[in-house]
C-alpha cells in the first residue's frame, strides 16, 4: 500500500509516568493495568492503533528502575528490549515531578531513533508551573504536553508519531487491539484489583495465575484464577476477615473483565501461597512476565 506507514512505538519512562494510562486512552479500551502505585506494569504489552493511513504498535513497558531480583531484571530487560526494537520512542516525563538525569541517560541510549519527550499529567495543578521542554541538548521529534486522563493532546501525539514510522503494510488486521490473549488481560485486571485493595508492600508480592479460561458459552465466560502470595501471613491479609478482601478484589476484577469482553463473567478467585513465584525467570515467564 503506497504511502501507508506501520511500525512500533515504545512507551518508556519512570514508574507512574502514565504509560499504561496513555496506552488505554489511545486504544479506547483498558488492556493495561493502571493503579496509583508505582511499578504496576510488569511486562511488555502491545496495543494496536489502526487507521487507513497507518498502523502503530504501541509497546507499554515496565517503569525504568533499578533492582536485582529476578522480577526486577525481567522488567528492566523488557524496557531495554522495547527501546532497542522500536521505530519511534516516547520517553514520558511526569510533569508533576519534572525531568531527571535518568531521562538524559535514556535519550542518549535512544540516539539515532525519532524520540518524543512527552510531558504527562498536564491536567494536574502542579504541572502548570513546570518548565517545558527541558534542554537536554539533543534533537527530538517533538516535546508535547498532554493529559491521558482527559485525552487533551493525545490525538495530536498519535498523528505525530505516525509520520515518523517507516512505510509498509499493516502487521495486524483491523479491529485487533493487542497480541495478548484474553487470559493474560484477565490476569492483569485481577492483579490491578489486588493492587488497589492491598496496602503497603503486599501488592508487590502478588501475582496472578489463570487456571482456566472457558469461553465456550458465548454469554458467559468462566474463569478460575489463583492470587499468588509468598507467605501464609500474606495469604491471611489477602483473604481478609471473612473473605472480605479477596471478595472485593474479585468483584472489581470481574467488572473489569466484563467491560473488556462484553459478556457476563463468573470469576472463581482464591489465594494460594507460592513462595517461589518471583524467584526464577522460568516461573516468571510462565506467569506472562516477558
Amino acid at each position: 500500500m503506497s504511502g501507508h506507514r506501520a511500525g512500533v512505538a515504545a512507551l518508556l519512562g519512570l514508574p507512574n509516568a502514565g504509560k499504561s494510562t496513555l496506552l488505554n486512552r489511545i486504544l479506547g479500551e483498558k488492556i493495561a493495568a493502571v493503579t496509583r502505585k508505582a511499578q504496576t506494569t510488569r511486562s511488555r504489552i502491545l496495543g494496536i492503533t489502526t487507521r487507513p493511513e497507518f498502523q502503530i504498535l504501541w509497546t507499554d513497558t515496565p517503569g525504568i528502575h533499578r533492582g536485582n531480583r529476578p522480577l526486577d531484571l525481567l522488567m528492566r530487560e523488557a524496557a531495554e528490549e522495547a527501546a532497542a526494537d522500536c521505530d519511534v520512542a516516547l520517553l514520558l516525563v511526569d510533569l508533576t515531578r519534572g525531568p531527571a538525569e535518568v531521562h538524559r541517560e535514556w535519550l542518549e541510549r535512544l540516539a539515532g531513533k525519532p524520540v518524543f519527550l512527552v510531558g504527562t499529567k498536564d491536567d494536574h495543578p502542579r504541572a502548570a508551573a513546570s518548565d517545558w521542554p527541558p534542554d537536554f541538548g539533543v534533537g527530538l521529534a517533538g516535546t508535547p504536553r498532554l493529559s491521558a486522563r482527559t485525552g487533551a493532546g493525545v490525538d495530536d501525539l498519535v498523528e505525530a508519531v505516525a509520520k515518523h514510522l517507516p512505510e509498509g503494510p499493516a502487521y495486524f488486521s483491523e479491529g485487533e487491539l493487542t497480541d495478548r490473549p484474553m487470559r493474560f488481560l484477565a490476569a492483569e485486571l485481577v492483579r490491578e484489583a489486588a493492587f488497589e485493595h492491598l496496602d503497603q508492600e503486599l501488592p508487590y508480592a502478588v501475582a496472578v495465575s489463570i487456571q482456566d479460561y472457558d469461553e465456550r458459552d458465548p454469554a458467559l465466560v468462566r474463569i478460575r484464577a489463583n492470587l499468588l502470595v509468598e507467605r501464609e501471613s500474606q495469604k491471611r491479609i489477602a483473604v481478609g476477615r471473612g473473605g472480605s478482601v479477596i471478595k472485593a478484589i474479585g468483584v472489581q476484577a470481574r467488572r473489569g473483565i466484563e467491560a473488556l469482553t462484553g459478556t457476563q463473567v463468573h470469576l472463581a478467585l482464591r489465594v494460594k501461597v507460592d513462595p517461589a513465584w518471583s524467584k526464577g525467570a522460568k516461573r516468571l515467564k510462565a506467569l506472562g512476565y516477558h
